[in-house]
């Protein structure tokens, strides 16, 4: 979630952009709430694939219905400080990692946004490869106090190794596939959107057609068998569930 990838806070501050720094992309999803405007550049510049929430409210409903990888979050957010929606996830149990981005420099306004549970603090104006720096250690971090195996019924992912099994039965992937199935996995039992789909693979150079999502669920579909169910929810996207279900 870029949410420090978001509202009509700080759109004035200035983002210093180079194209040479697109190769050093973040490829997870973020939730971002720093300003309309720089969310939108930070997802554009960075190919990050996320949400840019426009306030604290729209940020928090997206939090509730997906998983995100990272949060940016600005501290002048409309109708709510930046710093109560922080406390509030914390509150409640959110332990997805967030980095501040905010044109506030105060010594007080830092060791506050850390003490109510920022993971880290940049201020405005930024230099995007020290933005993705930071948003890659801060998912370092992250992934590594999470177990790196996700099991699913019958169903068996080795994130760190990116291997699949299915009825203890090793599955060959493609990296598109895998990227899908991780997805999948990741999120079981709840709906992934076919958007969100196309954001996990679109980071390849090689153009997607309209019903790729289409063709390589099918795919997994025939490779998964009896392991673990795909089903799809008209209109709204996808749910992989235990193949018992």
């Amino acid at each position: 979630m870029v949410s420090g990838p978001c509202a009509t806070t700080s759109t004035a501050s200035r983002l210093r952009v180079s194209t040479r720094t697109t190769s050093h992309a973040v490829p997870q999803r973020a939730v971002t709430s720093a300003g309309s405007s720089i969310g939108e550049a930070i997802v554009s510049v960075t190919s990050v694939g996320g949400v840019v929430a426009r306030s604290a409210e729209s940020a928090r409903s997206a939090l509730q219905t997906e998983s995100f990888d990272l949060l940016i979050l600005d501290i002048g957010l409309p109708r709510e400080n930046g710093l109560r929606l922080l406390q509030g996830l914390r509150n409640r149990g959110k332990i997805v990692p967030a980095l501040m981005l905010t044109a506030r420099d105060g010594l007080s306004d830092r060791v506050a946004a850390l003490d109510l549970g920022a993971d880290d603090y940049m201020t405005k104006p930024f230099e995007v490869p020290e933005l993705i720096a930071r948003c890659r250690a801060l998912i370092r971090r992250s992934n590594a106090v999470a177990s790196s195996t996700v099991t699913l019924g019958k169903l068996t992912l080795d994130i760190a190794h990116k291997e699949a099994s299915a009825d203890g039965q090793p599955l060959e992937l493609t990296q598109r596939e895998w990227a899908i199935l991780e997805c999948f996995a990741l999120n079981a039992g709840r709906l992934v959107s076919k958007d969100r789909l196309m954001s996990t693979i679109a980071s390849w150079e090689d153009e997607l057609t309209p019903n790729a999502i289409e063709q390589y669920v099918s795919r997994l579909r025939a490779k998964l068998g009896a392991a673990a169910r795909i089903r799809a929810v008209r209109g709204m996207g996808y749910r992989l569930d235990d193949g018992g279900a």
